[in-house]
């Protein structure tokens, strides 16, 4: 459904792979999806197709292309391994870079999502980044590391009960630097939207799905012409 594309940063002018994915229909917004930390996969890019098949034109950037073009893991100890590496040799402020380019790729009104690394990533573009319209962030562990920054649109998080990997006081240092945040936490682990994992759960994906679409509606995100 979709195609690649290349977006230039706005950190360095360096030009990057994207996944995008339009609309065949009515048009409801502009979209930039985050990846996990295994990079633009499968699942990924089939997150892309289904937000394009309910209106939003999506673009997702491989951000990890400075480290390795075309990057896409499996859910192997290296792979988790590799993806964690390269996350944290990849600089929040050349993220917010890419980000950045992605939003001025797409017509307004623009909205961001983004899973696990994504997610702290979907944090950074709401409190950085010009051009958004609203922002919906999937277990975002790394949110705490960049709570003192305030968001500058509707913004909503969404976190399993039973995720290891981000346990209940890191997400109570969010909920105390912003109390009224809407957070969302859901009977499961961490990854709960990918049918790839063991956490998935398919009625805690659906339900954040749904409330993330109603947040993008709330905020500009209305059918038009194409």
């Amino acid at each position: 459904m979709g195609e690649t594309i290349r977006l230039k940063s706005r950190f360095d002018g360096f030009e990057l792979a994207a996944y995008h994915a339009g609309v065949s229909d009515a048009r409801r917004g502009g979209l930039v999806l985050v990846q996990e930390i295994f990079g633009v996969t499968d699942h990924i890019r089939e997150l892309c197709d289904g937000f394009a098949e309910d209106g939003y034109e999506v673009i997702a950037p491989s951000f990890y292309d400075r480290i390795e073009p075309g990057f896409e893991a499996d859910y192997s100890e290296a792979a988790i391994a590799k993806g964690v590496k390269y996350s944290t040799e990849t600089p929040w402020d050349q993220v917010a870079g890419d980000l950045q380019a992605a939003i001025d790729a797409l017509a307004p009104p623009v909205f961001v999502t983004g899973f696990c690394w994504g997610g702290a990533a979907t944090w950074l573009a709401a409190c950085r980044c010009e051009g958004l319209s609203a922002a919906s962030a999937f277990y975002g562990r790394r949110i705490s590391e960049l709570k003192d920054e305030t968001p500058k649109v509707p913004i909503i998080l969404h976190f399993g009960k039973t995720d290891a990997s981000i346990p209940p006081e890191r997400i109570a240092e969010i909920e105390a630097q912003h109390p009224d945040l809407p957070i969302h936490q859901y009977p499961a682990g961490h990854g709960f939207v990918s049918d790839r994992r063991a956490d998935y759960d398919a009625d805690s994906a659906r339900l954040a799905r749904l409330r993330t679409l109603q947040v993008f509606a709330r905020n500009g995100g209305g059918r038009s012409e194409v």
